[in-house]
């Protein structure tokens, strides 16, 4: 019998941080999360999810944020919406 088993990348989200102003710019209503999975399947169907990455970019002077550098702001934002 043939096992197919592994890992694969999931859909990413896109979601708004509104409210929230760049810590680099100070410009608000401009930051947007990418959060991307990761999930372990059997035969191509997704069984649990083994990580997730989230990162903020700003629109406005395009500086990228990692889990790291999220201020509390961004993090209480995050939190209330997944």
């Amino acid at each position: 019998m043939i096992l197919f088993f592994g890992t694969r990348p999931g859909k990413t989200e896109i979601k708004k941080l509104p409210g929230v102003s760049c810590p680099h710019c100070d410009q608000k209503d401009t930051l947007t999360a990418s959060i991307s999975s990761n999930f372990f399947h059997v035969f191509w169907i997704k069984l649990f999810k083994i990580s997730k990455h989230v990162i903020v970019e700003c629109s406005y002077c395009k500086r990228a944020y990692y889990k790291e550098e999220f201020t509390e702001e961004m993090e209480r934002v995050l939190e209330s919406d997944l």
